[in-house]
């Protein structure tokens, strides 16, 4: 059971707390907006693009950039629309529906190929892109969109030697996703 609603839970994370449909709704958003401040996303004024899409992270992305759009005031677009040379922003910034999977994958790649200079662009803020859903597993992600009733198209997840692996991974020992992100934002924390 939900502990604060005392109804019956959608989701449950690896310590065993339940969250019920609203709590969840709730605690996706809040853990949102404080990924935008932790990492300085978005400021106010600034001009933030993203790239349309119909499967659930691009859905996701689009319903929580138009949430928080009134916490921030920046100017949102859509990244296929033309905007003209005369607009004046503080910044434009790039978002992305990358997730906590896609992030851990992409530095797990990074890692084998030895491209280790490649890390700092898995930071969830990296010159002009900016990823709001980085620190939401998959999982989470796909059950905001369903439990917020966004439309969405399936699409086939394409996955490879190592995605698979990381998943296998993930299911023995919880939270290993979560573990190889983290550490990449504790070594660049470190330098500030």
């Amino acid at each position: 059971m939900c502990k604060l609603c005392n109804i019956k839970p959608v989701y449950e994370f690896t310590n065993k707390r339940k969250l019920c449909k609203r709590c969840f709704i709730n605690y996706f958003q809040k853990k949102v907006l404080y990924t935008i401040r932790k990492f300085k996303m978005i400021r106010r004024g600034d001009k933030v693009q993203y790239k349309k899409t119909r499967e659930f992270k691009g859905v996701v992305l689009d319903d929580i950039l138009k949430f928080v759009l009134d916490k921030f005031d920046f100017y949102l677009t859509d990244s296929n629309k033309f905007l003209a040379k005369r607009d004046k922003f503080k910044s434009v910034r790039i978002a992305s529906a990358s997730s906590l999977d896609s992030e851990a994958e992409n530095i797990i790649k990074i890692l084998i190929n030895g491209n280790v200079s490649e890390l700092k662009k898995n930071l969830p803020s990296y010159e002009n892109a900016v990823k709001p859903l980085c620190l939401f597993l998959d999982e989470e992600i796909l059950l905001y969109a369903k439990l917020k009733n966004l439309k969405f198209r399936k699409a086939q997840e394409k996955k490879d030697k190592i995605r698979n692996f990381e998943d296998e991974f993930e299911k023995k020992h919880p939270e290993v996703k979560r573990a190889i992100v983290n550490s990449v934002l504790e070594l660049y924390s470190q330098e500030k």
